[in-house]
């Protein structure tokens, strides 16, 4: 069985893949590896939850990357806010050294990049989580990313990940409506779903 990109599997053989990207204005470069999601370019689902991403509601505070692979997410917030500490989070070690060095390659020192099965090693609480859950995971996984982040939240603070309409992205909005008490569509782009809840 060929190893997924939610894996461990640090001895895999290497295809470093190097490519530049402009997100929320900026442009970074990214270093990629085998034995990682969207190895070859920033996933279009990635991209739509960036760019749509508003700041102007939430909270002072922190950010966390829950899944963060190889950084675009939390490396692309990071940059843009830098008076907010961005924490990322991945199961994947292989993942989580690129998300390390890509924050070196593109000046990005208000990041804070660690091992974490979801939210196990995560000890604070945050103005925003964001996720683009690793859907072939499974749905216990995606689930546990939703209605687990209630306890990671500061007071107004907000919920915000990207779904595929066929990859649960309908039961997704149930699960936050659920755990919130809100949810609202911020976006709809090619069969995705930005979806954010705010912790009232």
């Amino acid at each position: 069985m060929a190893n997924q990109y939610f894996d461990n599997t640090p001895d895999l053989e290497h295809e470093i893949k190097k490519f530049d990207f402009t997100l929320r204005k900026h442009n970074l470069n990214f270093i990629s590896d085998s034995g990682v999601f969207s190895r070859q370019t920033i996933d279009y689902g990635s991209r739509v939850l960036i760019e749509a991403i508003d700041f102007q509601n939430i909270p002072e505070g922190n950010i966390l990357d829950v899944g963060c692979g190889y950084g675009p997410i939390g490396l692309a917030l990071a940059k843009e806010q830098k008076n907010r500490k961005v924490t990322m989070v991945d199961v994947n070690l292989r993942a989580l050294d690129l998300a390390k060095k890509n924050a070196v390659n593109n000046d990005i020192e208000n990041v804070d990049i660690f091992e974490s099965d979801v939210y196990k090693n995560v000890g604070q609480k945050y103005a925003l989580v964001v996720s683009n859950p690793p859907v072939r995971a499974g749905k216990s996984v995606v689930t546990a990313i939703l209605e687990e982040s209630k306890n990671y939240l500061e007071p107004q603070g907000e919920l915000w990940i990207v779904l595929q309409k066929k990859q649960g992205a309908p039961s997704a909005k149930k699960l936050m409506n659920q755990t919130f008490g809100n949810v609202e569509i911020v976006t709809r782009a090619k069969g995705y779903y930005v979806l954010k809840s705010k912790l009232i």
